[in-house]
């Protein structure tokens, strides 16, 4: 058997469990036990009319226990009383009474229970029965009690008496409470005091009624009428206490109860009550005041509260007082209280019995029931301080003692035996039990053994010598040992082995040292911001032969994933938490378990923000807002655990702009108030923003708004400007101060002018808008300007003189040129000379530079100019132009602009000088042998001079030493092809191909490749043929590293009279070629042959009908039926003109020819408008390409159609249903090589584009 280790710690704390009593477990001896009270009544046990009544005593022991009674003092049969029945249940000797009160009443009395057996004899406590009948009020005659207007009286209650506290309540006759306050009030003894008496005090109906909970009634005492009578002059006197009467008394209080002082007095005006305690202050935790104060309670006394306590009535004439002498005293409570023991033969037997009270208890002792001054003189026992000793016990001294400690407050009572036995050893705890424990924990094997004598426990190892030699190793009183700090090596057997004069027996207990549960990686503390996400990891090792768990705690909470809720997610010992809040911020702890331990591993977090909203808002100091100031002070925001930076604050005005808000400031994180300086007539209303790292929080609530008073304006207007739009006038603007500015209603602007230099009068306007035209002026002349802000209460401070002009004209002179620097043949630097100012006519603004390409020195440009400007500074004269094409012709111009505009330009037209030329285009390797290859290339587009050849250059690559690059000149510039011996068939080679002009070799173009011998036999990959009517197009897949050469293919028709076609020679690169002048309905032979190799073949049959053998001459020879025939032929091409023309008429034309039409100069492709080379080839890409019998053929059909142009296909539609296609965005291949006509594609006119 297992057992699990966190259960066995609370047998040891019961070890003194062994000496009380005879373990159940201690089987095979017939044991005796001494009687012990179980139950019993309470010490005082009040009963009423209506209730049954029980005494209650019920003990165990072995022999069975016998019961019997005493009342007061004397024996009591209940068996033989009337109404008595006893309970017959075993181990008990309770009765029960029943029957009306006044039969109860004669059972009143002190009971005591006796319980015993051969063994001894145990006593209860005294119970005292007390029978209560109906409360009666006794009867009376209450007088009226009458009392002049401001005089004290007392409403005495007396209730009948009760054993059990009372509720008293003073109400009217219609059953309403008399309200109570610090002139009238209840006493703790039921009397309605009234410290002075009003007319409104003035009823017939005072009714005291008594509340019994015990008897569960409610019974009234006879009205009392109160008569007032009314006076003309109340005269006032001093306090005067009505409870307690004399100046001083004296109070018992027991410890650990509650104490309850009281003090009602009189006078008029009304007293109020204090309580003083001279000693020093009232323990505030413990003390509660009621009653209007009238009333004291202090919680749970002590020792301490012992002392003087003053009772203070005041009122305006004077005071009185009374004091209480509390002296505190205790019920009697144990020090040492008695246990029972059980002895072996020749032991000393020790009951000790100490108690404490105030004043000192008296400690008693009897044996089993009788007082040891009425037992005989020669008995063993001797007391000594308060213990009972017995000295060398033999089994007759076997006995039940009681000590009773007793003061006027209470009795103590304690059974205890003493029990001298003699038994053999045994050990209750099984045999061979299994416990587990890890390393470095505690280990407990249980050996719980009795006997009597005290068995004597030893724990022994497999060798047979004790287990105490390791100072790890304890063993506890009750025979249990403890391993500590458990290593792998503590696992095995272990003997416990209890002995007494009498037996001596043994167990085994097996002992599994597991591996300690240990966290490898547990949960980092982390900070996060919210509405973020944090995830914990937590890594443990466990034992192999346990169960493992890891679990996640938040707070010491278990966490888990909430149903739909997705704020926790938990896979593979990792916590995720979404979503993160504030109140997800505490302590996180990843707890690894198995059923034998578990470690813990905890993390804090922190979740940070922006703050929280300034809770509260608060102006204050309103005397200053006439010199708009204002103080304003707010509660500190919840900073979020990141520290307040500053608060802003803010302001709105609500009648000129409504929910819009300013900034007035901001004062540092710690500061909680500011004054603020106001600008006058704005209608302020305020809030604060808390600001910290994490940006700013939630606003305040705003605070009410106050209105500053109305001022002159404190600030003109600024950025005043004088500016003409006209040669003749001059514009004033500025900018127009803002609301919060203007200190009053109407504000407007008193504008000033006069020509600079003068000392003449200032000319003047006043306005409303920011702006002011002056007319009549002269072109481009100076003026001082000065604007200043007015409002109803005045003008603003004297305005600053700004310096404007009048309109300027267009500038009259222009720059002089320069000679153009050549810096290289892309780069130039153009100067000119400053203008004359004097000719500017006004403010010169800077110099216009405008230049363009008019050509290369080969040819003139034909297309649309496109011009470059660049705006240089008015102190600058030179700019140098970049990114130009070498070997061509540029005009430059430069003019000179003020704010009206440019003026006349000056032009000059320079070369630049030759440059590289860029890199060929379309460079091919074309095999020829296995040795040679053909290369082919084509010219470089941007020539940048005149071509003086080419410069080839190749070299392995598959590195072979000893092979250097190879280069050499090609003078030739209009040569196109170049044939390379002698390479070799096993290596791969890097081509690089240079054009070269005087000035040096261009940029290169690299293409790697081989021999055909490299390339081995060539792969078409799947060769597919389709047919027409009279062509037939064959297609094949390159392979991009096979290498580029020339094929013929052969087309023979199948038949009787086969026939081949011509042999057309084509390329490996071509990827299709298309062969036309087919026969109709005709099988042909497609072969594709190199010299005499076959390389691949396929078959196609065309489509349409096949020529027809004419049958022996008929009637489809004669005459009439061939001109029948010709007949019909001219009818059907009649018809077919007619739809041609209609369909025309519809609008259905082709999408090309339109572009044609409306292609401009201004519509050419973007690179027309570059710097581009001119070519023709370009300018055929405007007009109808034709087809080639050598061009690759394209998907039948129109090219024109709605997939080729995507998205950016605008259709409208005619009423025939025909469509008028606006496109854009076709590729320029597609704009120079595509089909023209917008009909289905046939055999008879197919649909082919030159590549």
């Amino acid at each position: 058997m297992v057992v699990v280790l966190r259960y066995v710690w609370p047998l040891l704390l019961c070890s003194p469990c062994l000496l009380i009593q005879i373990p159940e477990e201690y089987e095979g001896h017939h044991v005796m036990e001494p009687p012990v009270i179980m139950e019993q009544s309470p010490r005082r046990l009040v009963v009423f009319p209506t209730d049954d009544i029980s005494l209650k005593c019920e003990a165990r022991g072995k022999p069975e226990v016998q019961f019997r009674w005493t009342k007061d003092g004397v024996h009591f049969k209940p068996r033989e009383e009337a109404g008595v029945t006893v309970n017959e249940a075993p181990h008990s000797g309770s009765f029960n009474i029943t029957g009306n009160n006044s039969f109860a009443q004669r059972f009143q009395g002190v009971y005591r229970c006796f319980a015993s057996n051969k063994l001894g004899t145990a006593m209860s406590h005294e119970i005292q029965l007390m029978a209560e009948g109906a409360p009666k009020w006794p009867k009376e005659t209450v007088k009226p009690v009458e009392v002049e207007e401001g005089e004290s009286v007392v409403l005495p209650c007396n209730p009948p008496p009760s054993a059990e506290p009372l509720r008293i309540y003073w109400m009217n006759s219609k059953i309403l409470h008399i309200k109570q306050d610090e002139r009238v009030s209840m006493g703790q003894n039921g009397n309605l005091y009234f410290a002075n008496v009003l007319l409104t005090d003035n009823h017939s109906d005072y009714i005291c009624n008594a509340h019994f909970p015990g008897t569960r009634t409610i019974i009234q005492k006879e009205p009392i009428d109160l008569r007032v009578k009314a006076t003309n002059s109340m005269i006032d006197r001093k306090p005067r206490l009505l409870f307690p009467t004399n100046s001083s008394s004296h109070l018992v209080a027991l410890q650990g109860q509650p104490l309850v002082l009281e003090c009602i007095a009189e006078g008029f005006p009304t007293p109020t009550i204090k309580w003083l305690l001279p000693s020093g202050p009232l323990p505030a935790d413990r003390i509660t005041y009621q009653n209007h104060n009238k009333t004291l309670q202090l919680l749970n006394v002590g020792e301490q509260d012992d002392g003087e306590y003053h009772c203070l009535a005041e009122n305006s004439l004077g005071t009185a007082r009374h004091i209480y002498y509390v002296t505190v005293e205790a019920a009697p409570y144990w020090l040492h209280k008695p246990q029972s023991h059980l002895y072996g033969p020749g032991e000393t037997a020790r009951l000790d019995c100490q108690a404490q009270g105030r004043p000192q208890p008296e400690v008693t002792w009897r044996i089993n029931g009788i007082p040891v001054e009425e037992l005989a003189e020669d008995q063993k026992y001797s007391i000594h301080r308060g213990a009972l000793i017995l000295s060398n016990v033999q089994p007759s001294d076997t006995m039940v003692t009681q000590c009773e400690a007793r003061n006027q407050h209470g009795l103590l009572l304690a059974n205890a035996y003493i029990y001298v036995v003699q038994l053999p050893a045994r050990i209750l705890t099984g045999d061979n039990h299994t416990y587990m424990a890890v390393q470095g924990s505690t280990a407990y094997l249980l050996c719980k053994a009795f006997g009597a004598p005290v068995p004597s426990v030893q724990w022994l190892d497999e060798d047979g010598t004790t287990v105490l030699q390791d100072k790890r190793f304890f063993p506890y009183a009750n025979g249990t040992l403890s391993i500590r700090d458990l290593q792998a090596n503590d696992t095995g057997r272990y003997f416990c082995q209890a002995a007494n004069d009498q037996s001596n027996v043994t167990i085994v207990a097996n002992l599994q040292v597991k591996e300690a549960t240990r966290i490898i990686q547990g949960p980092r503390s982390a900070i996060e911001k919210k509405g973020s996400r944090v995830t914990f990891t937590c890594h443990a090792s466990f034992d192999p032969s346990l169960q493992p768990h890891i679990t996640w705690r938040g707070d010491g909470r278990d966490l888990q994933e909430l149903g739909d809720s997705d704020k926790y997610f938990i896979e593979d010992g990792s916590l995720v938490i979404h979503g993160l809040n504030y109140s997800d911020q505490g302590n996180y702890s990843c707890v690894a378990s198995t059923e034998l331990d578990e470690v813990e591993s905890r993390a804090q977090l922190l979740v940070v923000g922006s703050p929280g909203p300034v809770p509260h808002l608060e102006l204050s100091d309103r005397h200053l807002l006439k010199q708009s100031q204002v103080h304003l002070s707010w509660s500190p925001a919840e900073d979020h655990n990141a520290p307040i930076e500053k608060y802003d604050i803010e302001f709105e005005d609500k009648e000129m702009a409504p929910e819009k808000w300013y900034s007035l400031g901001k004062v540092p994180g710690n500061q909680t108030s500011t004054t603020l300086k106001l600008s006058p007539y704005v209608h302020y209303t305020f809030r604060v923003i808390a600001i910290n790292k994490y940006g700013p929080g939630e606003p305040s609530p705003t605070s009410e708004t106050v209105v500053t008073p109305e001022a002159a304006p404190e600030k003109n207007p600024v950025d005043v400007k004088g500016e003409g739009n006209e040669t003749n006038n001059m514009v004033i603007t500025w900018k127009p101060l803002r609301w919060m500015d203007w200190n009053a209603p109407q504000l407007q602007y008193r504008v000033q002018w006069r020509p600079q230099g003068t000392q003449g009068p200032w000319q003047e306007q006043t306005v409303s808008e920011p702006f002011l035209v002056v007319t009549n002026t002269s072109t481009f002349e100076p003026y001082e300007i000065k604007v200043q802000a007015v409002n109803s209460q005045g003008k603003g401070p004297e305005p600053l003189v700004t310096i404007g002009y009048s309109g300027e004209d267009y500038p009259q002179a222009s720059p002089e040129l320069e000679d153009v620097k050549i810096l290289n043949s892309s780069t130039v630097m153009v100067k000119w000379r400053p203008v004359n100012m004097a000719q500017v006519k006004g403010h010169l603004r800077g110099y216009n530079v405008t230049y363009w390409w008019e050509g290369s020195s080969k040819k003139h440009n034909k297309r649309h100019i496109h011009r470059s400007h660049v705006v240089v500074a008015a102190n600058t004269t030179s700019l140098v132009l970049g990114g130009l094409r070498p070997y061509s012709s540029y005009h430059v111009e430069v003019q000179a602009f003020n704010g009206r505009g440019p003026g006349p330009a000056s032009k000059l037209t320079f070369r630049t000088p030759e440059g590289v030329p860029g890199h060929p285009e379309a460079l091919h390797l074309e095999c020829q042998s296995d040795t040679s290859l053909l290369l082919h290339w084509q010219p470089p587009l941007s020539h940048n001079g005149v071509l003086t050849g080419y410069v080839l250059s190749y070299h392995p690559l598959d590195g072979v030493s000893g092979d250097q690059q190879l280069s050499f000149d090609l003078p030739n510039p209009d040569l196109r092809t170049h044939n390379l011996t002698n390479l070799n068939p096993n290596l791969r080679y890097r081509f690089q191909l240079q054009a070269t002009t005087k000035v040096g070799p261009g940029e290169a173009i690299v293409r790697d490749g081989g021999t055909m011998a490299l390339s081995g036999k060539p792969d078409f990959g799947n060769i597919s043929a389709m047919a027409g009517e009279n062509y037939s197009v064959v297609s094949w897949v390159p392979q991009e590293d096979q290498c580029n050469f020339r094929f013929h293919i052969l087309f023979k028709a199948m038949g009787e009279a086969s026939t081949s076609l011509p042999i057309q020679y084509v390329s490996y690169n071509q990827s299709s070629y298309t062969q036309w002048d087919l026969q109709p309905d005709t099988d042909y032979e497609i072969r594709l042959l190199k010299e005499h190799t076959l390389l691949g073949h396929v078959a196609v049959k065309t489509n349409g009908t096949g020529r027809v053998r004419l049958p022996p001459a008929g009637f489809a020879t004669e005459g009439w039926f061939i001109g029948f025939v010709c007949a019909i032929i001219l009818l059907l091409l009649v018809l077919l003109i007619l739809c041609f023309i209609k369909r025309s008429k519809g609008g259905k034309y082709s999408v090309k020819d339109k572009e044609d039409t409306q292609v401009d100069s201004e519509a050419r492709p973007m690179k027309d408008e570059t710097f581009g080379e001119y070519s023709d080839n370009e300018e055929k890409a405007f007009g109808s390409s034709q087809p080639s019998l050598n061009g690759d053929i394209k998907a039948l059909g129109s090219d024109d159609s709605l997939a080729d142009y995507g998205g950016s296909v605008d259709v409208q539609f005619n009423e025939d249903g025909s469509f008028i296609g606006q496109y854009s965005g076709k590729k320029e291949k597609e704009a120079a090589g595509g089909n023209d006509s917008s009909g289905a594609a046939s055999p008879i006119n197919p649909a082919v584009a030159l590549e």
